[in-house]
């Protein structure tokens, strides 16, 4: 590793760790470096020059750029996993019974807890998920529950209240009517056939608008991105944000939209199957999140993503090699759960360390001897 190449990681880490501009007096002091803070400095001011260091307004220290970040994600860390999170997933993989929904919910919650970001799971492309049924439960005198299952094992269900005037056997009519004419419409469809629909059930829905209202909402939910957080406490608890409300308000903003997640994967840099978005989001949050992402293969799902987002100064070296772990040892668990084998699941191999960055320029300077 060159001098220029140590700096640089060291600038990184100590960021991550405290959120503070870092001097070269700084460097050196903590980091008992055997070189002048006056040969640190230039070094700082050729990083700086090549877009790997930024000087903060009004400090004299520098902070690591996009830039910067993708590079040591990329060449300059270390690559290891915590024992503790290793074993944590392993307790929760070892247990054959769970549902698929309990798996990743648990081994996110620990994603979240061994990181301190917030994790999330975005599933199915709705474009290739096509309605199967419809079915309407009395839940009581006054109320009904209305459940759409989809071809991917997708199951929606909105309650609603029934009016004293209005017979249950009309809504089971109108949810014939329904699955006549929805069954095996694309999700991403549904909604604007329903409303086409609209004039043929009102003998059966007169009066009726909350029904017809609670099954549309139900609809307009299949055709959203299904997506799940963990750990967003975590996340707004990131100086970045609690101390900034515009902040906080654009992060839970970009939180909620499936479509902001998805464009931010888009545009991040991918090596190793571990896709990384240096400043994701829009506007106040361009320099301050970051989100790390891997494919997962969920039953049921097509092209499902397991990501962890926080700040831009993020853990890198334990983020990266965390979620790529977490993320090979799913796909192993879910494929040997598909086959019906009985075997005892197995750590997966460590993964073996990244090739030399080819998009990015080395930091150029002198090979410590």
């Amino acid at each position: 590793m060159t001098r220029r190449d140590e700096i640089l990681k060291l600038i990184v880490e100590y960021y991550i760790k405290t959120a503070e501009p870092v001097g070269s007096k700084t460097l050196q002091t903590v980091y008992h470096l055997n070189v002048s803070s006056a040969t640190i400095r230039n070094e700082m001011n050729a990083l700086e020059q090549d877009g790997f260091l930024e000087k903060p307004h009004m400090s004299a220290g520098r902070v690591p750029s996009k830039k910067g970040y993708q590079y040591y994600t990329e060449n300059l860390r270390n690559g290891n996993v915590d024992e503790a999170a290793k074993n944590a997933l392993q307790t929760v993989l070892s247990e054959r019974t769970k549902s698929v929904e309990d798996v990743i919910k648990e081994s996110c919650e620990i994603l979240s807890q061994m990181t301190n970001l917030a994790s999330v799971v975005v599933g199915n492309n709705v474009e290739e998920e096509r309605l199967v049924s419809i079915q309407i439960i009395p839940l009581s005198a006054n109320t009904a529950s209305a459940v759409f299952v989809t071809d991917k094992g997708y199951v929606e269900n909105k309650t609603f209240l029934i009016d004293k005037s209005m017979n249950i056997n009309d809504i089971v009519k109108t949810v014939k009517i329904l699955n006549d004419r929805l069954s095996g419409t694309p999700v991403s469809q549904v909604v604007s056939k329903m409303e086409a629909m609209r004039p043929a059930l009102t003998d059966y829905l007169m009066g009726q608008e909350a029904v017809y209202q609670a099954l549309m909402g139900a609809f307009a939910a299949l055709a959203t991105s299904r997506m799940e957080f963990y750990g967003k406490d975590e996340l707004y608890r990131q100086p970045e944000f609690a101390n900034d409300a515009a902040k906080l308000r654009e992060l839970i903003a970009f939180l909620e939209d499936p479509s902001k997640l998805k464009e931010a994967l888009r545009d991040g840099e991918t090596r190793n199957g571990i896709t990384v978005t240096i400043g994701a989001g829009d506007q106040d949050l361009d320099n301050d999140l970051a989100m790390v992402s891997a494919n997962i293969a969920v039953p049921g799902e097509s092209g499902a993503t397991l990501s962890l987002v926080g700040p831009a100064r993020m853990d890198y070296d334990k983020v990266v090699s965390t979620l790529r772990y977490f993320a090979q040892a799913l796909d192993d668990y879910f494929a040997n759960t598909v086959k019906g084998d009985q075997i005892e699941w197995k750590k997966p191999k460590k993964s073996t360390s990244n090739p030399p960055a080819k998009k990015n320029p080395k930091p150029k300077g002198k090979t410590k001897k």
